[in-house]
């Protein structure tokens, strides 16, 4: 054998050694998540042994891809102190850095394909319906919306690959395998060799009685759908069933004149996975509300020079903060006392000491309300995305940060075409779907700091902070390519629908100039024809 082919054969070994400790990686991330958030604590010295052995192998065999991640996925796990459940607030970051590890992790097969693999979402999504024709339909579309999804012939095939690896969520044939109820059936047996139930959305054809559904809905379906609806419904209801939904770490913002409180709370809510602001001195409130935007605020009730409810009084007299959840935490135990604190601008009272579960309950359920609340305000009801007014005053606030910040800012504006054409042939219902499932996919292929929003009628809005036009030319000629090629269902047909984008970059101008240069881009690709990206002139 020749120097240059031991060369190779011995590059390919350490090749191996680094691919398969990238594996070992990959799957102790999938372990994690196979188990409560509670139990994740006890995994995350192996997480951190196996990451670590990775970026050292990777570095020592100038394998720069995988040595990258490594050190990445290091980084991030220095944020996990020892002891304590995987903190929200990492769950994705270190999602985003596995699906690059992922990326750069292809045995020989996925390099030899034609196309570039598609980034999937970490954990599957499976398919057990009695039509495989229906399944592999529905599989294609799954995959374009960034989903690795599986479809399963009988109920033994699909407990062995859910013992191997645990679905996100499972669309589920009533009738599965040829009997009354069978699928259901297999689900109860599924469940029982799970600590946490997996999430089930049920079909049925033909039986919608209540005896049913009470079955389905005891064995963890979080869906009913009698009789079965096509793929564009469900792939929006396996959308919300996943864990790429991630949830932002809420902010709380904690007022206690005590330092020693206001450590603990700090500690407590930050092993909740919270962000958390503490202060001390309650005249430096107002400069906490602008600085940090708090979601909910923790009031002590008496403080030198002031009480809480007087503090509680001053937030509320703020418009942005009228609706957000007020908490006063204090020894007072009359019952007199607290219900007038409550009425003077608070929304809960706890008395000291509190347990931290209990504490943590509290700001998860207010956190939950207001947010929806928030939503209901912001947001677009149909498609979910920010509405007109938002998107507007988001952009005024991407105008002022990058004047500051000197860097680049860009708006995109798209529209539908043929829009009216598909209203009336298909009808309202799926021109409604079709613009939800632009938004869908728009959310999915855009960066979380990217804000997204329905301008008005088949018209979406794009800020793309730091980001140069020509960048966010090229990022919508890719998502309008592959949303071109998406089958849109109507019945028993299919069809394709496309969009027009303009784009224009900051100049210095205010937000309306910015617009008005997009809108003006976007006519002139409705001119060239439809289905192009169009940069706006300087």
């Amino acid at each position: 054998m020749s120097d240059e082919n031991q060369k190779e054969k011995l590059r390919q070994h350490f090749a191996r050694r680094v691919t398969t400790q990238a594996r070992v990686v990959l799957d102790t991330w999938q372990k994690i998540h196979e188990h409560d958030r509670e139990e994740t604590a006890s995994f995350r010295s192996e997480f951190v042994a196996a990451a670590d052995k990775l970026m050292r192998y990777a570095q020592r065999f100038e394998m720069e891809a995988h040595a990258k991640a490594g050190e990445a996925l290091t980084n991030l796990l220095k944020n996990w102190p020892q002891g304590d459940p995987l903190p929200e607030f990492l769950d994705e970051k270190i999602s985003g850095t596995l699906e690059l590890l992922a990326g750069c992790t292809q045995r020989r097969t996925d390099l030899e394909q034609h196309e570039p693999p598609q980034q999937f979402r970490r954990t599957p999504v499976y398919i057990a319906l009695s039509d495989s024709t229906n399944a592999e339909r529905l599989i294609r579309q799954l995959e374009f919306f960034g989903f690795r999804a599986s479809a399963f012939n009988d109920a033994d095939e699909l407990l062995s690959a859910c013992a191997l690896h645990k679905p996100e969520t499972i669309l589920m044939d009533v009738g599965f395998g040829g009997g009354n109820n069978s699928g259901i059936a297999a689900v109860e047996r599924l469940q029982e060799r799970h600590d946490t139930p997996i999430p089930v959305i049920f079909r049925s054809e033909g039986d919608g009685t209540i005896e049913t559904r009470l079955r389905a809905s005891r064995c963890g379906g979080e869906e009913f759908f009698y009789p079965a609806v096509d793929p564009g419904q469900l792939i929006e209801k396996i959308e919300s069933y996943t864990h790429g939904n991630t949830i932002e770490p809420y902010k709380v913002l904690v007022l206690d004149d005590s330092r020693a409180q206001a450590k603990f709370m700090e500690t407590v809510l930050k092993k909740a996975g919270m962000i958390a602001h503490i202060i001390t001195d309650p005249m430096q409130i107002i400069n906490a509300l602008d600085e940090f935007s708090p979601e909910i605020i923790i009031l002590d009730m008496y403080m030198p020079g002031c009480t809480g409810m007087e503090i509680a009084r001053v937030i509320r007299q703020q418009d942005r903060f009228h609706s957000v959840p007020i908490i006063y935490l204090s020894g007072e135990e009359d019952v007199n006392k607290q219900l007038h604190a409550m009425s003077l601008g608070g929304d809960d009272f706890l008395t000291k000491p509190i347990e931290p579960k209990h504490l943590i309950a509290t700001l998860h359920n207010r956190g939950r309300r207001a947010r929806s609340m928030l939503a209901l305000m912001i947001r677009d009801s149909l498609t979910g995305l920010f509405n007109h007014t938002h998107t507007l005053h988001l952009l005024d606030q991407e105008i002022s940060r990058a004047g500051q910040k000197a860097q680049p800012l860009s708006f995109a504006m798209i529209d539908l075409d043929n829009f009216k054409k598909v209203n009336d042939t298909y009808g309202h219902p799926i021109g409604d779907r079709v613009l939800r499932s632009l938004a869908m996919f728009l959310k999915q292929r855009l960066r979380k700091t990217d804000h997204i929003g329905r301008y008005g009628g088949e018209e979406f809005a794009i800020i793309f902070p730091d980001t140069s036009v020509e960048d966010a030319r090229n990022v919508l000629n890719e998502i309008r390519g592959r949303f071109a090629e998406l089958q849109q269902p109507a019945g028993d047909r299919d069809f394709n629908v496309t969009f027009s984008a303009g784009v224009a970059g900051w100049q210095g101008e205010s937000s309306q100039n910015l617009c008005e240069r997009a809108d003006r881009a976007l006519y002139r690709a409705k001119d060239e024809g439809r289905n192009c990206v169009e940069a706006a002139e300087n």
